[in-house]
């Protein structure tokens, strides 16, 4: 008899922990979109001339690549937060967003003269970008890193890092709208440092606060 009742509670203590990770991710990518948009309002804003911008395919694209990283990461995290996530069926999930940028990078090369790569690698805003995609992606990170706290990752750095990599996505999204350098030559470069500081801290916070 207490065999029984031992098992009930054990199952009723795995529906309550499902139910909340699903609830704590949920509230977690609500509460970091928010928070970034927060950030970002306050300290950069969108550039003045973005109606302009809008109607160019470069700075279209620079939301085509963090907006599908943000979600592929965001979905993978999901994945990982699990312990029975298969760590190597689920990683191809995130190539859609390097692959994006490759594709652009080599249209760039293709269509703009060799004398100009460096100039639009170089860009004028790396400074820029390298301080805020982090500053405006630390807060939505340490949410979700808590949110994964509420599962049980069997690889809790991997899943930290692409926490990281989800808040870089969302931090690189909101940047993006302020950042007046289109070319993907800038993206590939800069983007992607200031999104791996992310992930680095990700990586290292989760194994602090995300093993089990």
């Amino acid at each position: 008899m207490e065999t029984r009742e031992l098992i009930k509670a054990l199952s009723a203590d795995a529906r309550r922990s499902r139910i909340s990770m699903r609830a704590a991710w949920s509230s977690a990518v609500l509460a970091a979109v928010a928070l970034a948009a927060a950030i970002f309002f306050a300290l950069l804003g969108a550039r003045p001339d973005i109606a302009d911008a809008a109607q160019t395919f470069r700075f279209l694209f620079k939301f085509g690549v963090t907006v599908a990283l943000a979600a592929s990461a965001f979905g993978l995290a999901n994945i990982l937060s699990r312990p029975e996530a298969d760590v190597r069926r689920s990683l191809p999930r995130i190539a859609i967003a390097p692959a994006l940028l490759a594709a652009g990078v080599i249209a760039e090369l293709a269509v703009t003269p060799p004398d100009t790569w460096s100039a639009r690698l170089v860009g004028t805003n790396s400074l820029v970008c390298l301080t805020f995609i982090p500053l405006i992606g630390i807060g939505p990170l340490a949410l979700l890193l808590l949110a994964l706290r509420h599962g049980a990752p069997s690889h809790p750095g991997l899943a930290g890092a692409v926490s990281g990599l989800t808040a870089g996505g969302l931090a690189a999204t909101f940047y993006a709208a302020h950042c007046t350098d289109d070319s993907p030559l800038f993206v590939a470069t800069w983007y992607t440092i200031a999104i791996a500081i992310l992930t680095l801290l990700g990586a290292l916070g989760a194994t602090r606060i995300a093993r089990w």
